[in-house]
């Protein structure tokens, strides 16, 4: 089932489901903030806001709105992908989701994570989604290469997160 199918099916449960599950969807399965999945909608963030709280229920145009960018979204997410896996704070400073590294695209996914235990579960949920390689703290980097079967990157204190996923995008572009 997809991440769009969820929602749908959750607006047919309950208006709590619905927001509960529209919320994950944006934040946590999709990666993306409010605004963001505002602005690449259509429907706009304040909307989503009073949606996602309860003051308003979503008109049909607008559940058509998101439910069209879900599945736009989700199709993005199919393709070869970097995922960063790291804390929120951390994900908050990439403000690219597709970058060029050696004249390719490369999309960039976020995994949130605050504990170790995040970082690994995050780091096989990423693989799992198709992840072409990872970029995460060294403090998890070596146990993650001990699980996951796709590059990891780290990333160095004092480097930045666009240079690490460069990084990794280079492992994955290159030849063994």
């Amino acid at each position: 089932m997809t991440i769009a199918d969820d929602v749908i099916m959750a607006a047919f449960q309950s208006d709590e489901e619905f927001r509960k599950t529209l919320e994950k969807a944006i934040k946590k399965d999709l990666g993306l903030s409010i605004t963001e999945f505002g602005r690449r909608s259509g429907v706009s963030p304040s909307t989503l806001y009073k949606i996602m709280s309860g003051e308003r229920d979503p008109n049909l145009g607008t559940l058509r709105q998101v439910i069209d960018a879900i599945r736009e979204i989700e199709g993005l997410s199919r393709e070869k992908f970097i995922a960063v896996i790291a804390a929120r704070p951390v994900l908050d400073r990439i403000s690219e989701r597709e970058m060029l590294v050696d004249g390719k695209r490369i999309v960039v996914r976020e995994y949130s994570a605050m504990t170790m235990e995040d970082a690994i579960v995050a780091a096989i949920k990423a693989e799992r989604d198709g992840a072409q390689a990872l970029v995460c703290a060294p403090i998890v980097s070596y146990t993650l290469e001990k699980i996951v079967r796709i590059p990891v990157a780290t990333i160095m204190p004092g480097n930045s997160v666009v240079a690490a996923i460069e990084t990794a995008s280079r492992k994955v572009l290159t030849p063994s």
